[in-house]
Formats: structure tokens, sequence, C-alpha cells
């Protein structure tokens, strides 16, 4: 696990304590709770809380589609193909955003 993901991992703990009903009802924040989280809800969460959540769908989508998700510029050019569809689609699941994204970009993205 990398540092980024072990952070991810902490934040998304504090995350469940309940920030909002619709993200976490118990003291644990699974996979089948983030996916269900829509872009208006991930918005209204705290920067540090929707950033852990944003890495954890990533990685999850990354490990999937069997790439990696590489800081720098690749980093930056995903989080603005979500930032943009986001905006676009408020209402859609921030984790079929991020997949989308990855899908678009997994020619040029690192293979696991």
């Amino acid at each position: 696990m990398t540092s980024r993901t072990i952070a991810a991992l902490v934040a998304l703990g504090i995350l469940s304590a309940g920030v909002s009903p619709a993200i976490a009802q118990t003291t644990g924040l699974t996979f089948d709770r983030a996916a269900y989280v829509t872009c208006r809800e991930a918005h209204i969460l705290p920067p540090d809380q929707r950033i852990a959540l944003t890495i954890f769908l990533a990685e999850h989508v990354a490990r999937h589609r069997g790439v990696t998700i590489p800081d720098g510029e690749m980093g930056v050019q995903l989080a603005s193909l979500v930032r943009g569809g986001c905006t676009l689609s408020p209402d859609a699941y921030l984790f079929t955003v991020i997949d989308r994204a990855v899908a678009v970009e997994a020619r040029r993205l690192p293979k696991r």
C-alpha cells in the first residue's frame, strides 16, 4: 500500500463517522456504500474527505481495469475529466464518472 492509499483509508474512517446519512449509516465505509455517492453528495463533503473518497474509488477502478493512477500530469488530467463529468451531471454517481474517465485514458495509463 502506498502512503496515499493509507491516508485515504484513514480519511475514509473519519468520513464514516457520520458526515452524511446517504454516505455512511454504520461505522465503516465500504465500496458498496461509496459506489452510490453522487457527485453532488461528494461535493458537499469537506475537501479532505472528498479527495479520500475519490482516491478510494479511483484505485478500485484502476485495479479493475488493470492500470495504475499515476501522480503528475496524467493524474491531473484524470482529475480534470472527473471534475468536468461531475459538473455536467451532478446527479451521476462519482464512481461512474471516475470509471468513464479512466476508461477514456486507459490506453495511456501505465499497466499493473
